[in-house]
């Protein structure tokens, strides 16, 4: 089935760019580095990479580990599965946006590989912010139920991801996002509507309709307006805005769910 096996190849790829989980070789025969179609997976690859923190958080929270604990060890296990690669865009984009007053000073701070205040608060926040809603999260729902809205955040934020890198051109010819390639139109929109079915469905099975229904919402709306900020800004996308999406909508997404539930 050719299909399947594009689809399984792509996750591959997908996963391989998006974490540091190994993927075998046999993936990347003949591969020219580009994304332009592995974005179709992106959403497929969050819900892989968010399986090994699930699963830790399910059996700490079978064995009744405070919950803020629970938290804590599975915020540190994702950043150490994706290599903290794009709480890296947050802090690189947050610094450039934050102290660039012009569009070149802004992409300029952007690609120094120092952290400053702006990107050092971004970073906290980001963090307390997931704790915080994952705490309340553990604390509030069955074990099941918080371990299926960790695999929808993760979905649900790659999704979006897509939708960001998808809805700007890029802001400069070299680096990670330049070199990845344009995502082609169809594979956009598979990732897209993958992405929103799968959220669905996980966030159906485990959370009532009034709690993650307003929840996406948000984080599409958080998503959609750091778009437009950049775009006025920047007059197009980075790899670190494209990381910066990410961890907006994850953030945006659970703490919605927290306020909620």
């Amino acid at each position: 089935m050719p299909v399947l096996e594009n689809l399984i190849t792509e996750t591959a790829r997908a996963i391989s760019f998006l974490s540091r989980l190994p993927v075998p070789d046999r993936f990347f025969t003949g591969y020219d580095g580009s994304l332009r179609r592995t974005v179709a997976a992106f959403p497929l690859a969050g819900l892989v990479i968010a399986l090994p923190v699930a699963l830790l958080l399910g059996l700490l929270s079978a064995a009744r580990v405070e919950p803020v604990l629970v938290a804590l060890i599975a915020i540190a296990l994702q950043v150490m599965l994706t290599g903290a690669l794009h709480e890296d865009g947050l802090s690189d984009t947050a610094d450039g946006l934050g102290g660039g007053r012009s569009r070149e000073k802004a992409l300029a701070i952007m690609k120094d590989s120092r952290i400053g205040t702006y990107g050092a608060l971004a970073l906290i926040l980001s963090v307390g912010f997931r704790v915080a809603s994952l705490t309340i999260l553990i604390a509030a729902l069955p074990a099941p139920s918080a371990t299926l809205a960790v695999i929808a955040t993760a979905v649900l934020s790659r999704t979006l991801l897509v939708w960001h890198w998808s809805s700007l051109p890029s802001a400069r010819t070299d680096g990670v996002a330049a070199a990845a390639g344009t995502p082609d139109a169809d594979a956009t929109r598979t990732g897209l509507a993958l992405g929103a079915v799968l959220t669905a469905a996980l966030c159906l099975i485990a959370l009532p309709f009034h709690a993650w229904f307003p929840a996406a919402l948000l984080a599409l709306a958080t998503v959609s307006l750091f778009t437009r900020h950049v775009r006025n800004r920047l007059d197009g996308h980075t790899g670190d805005t494209i990381g910066a999406s990410q961890q907006l909508c994850e953030s945006a997404f659970l703490l919605a769910l927290a306020i909620i539930v």
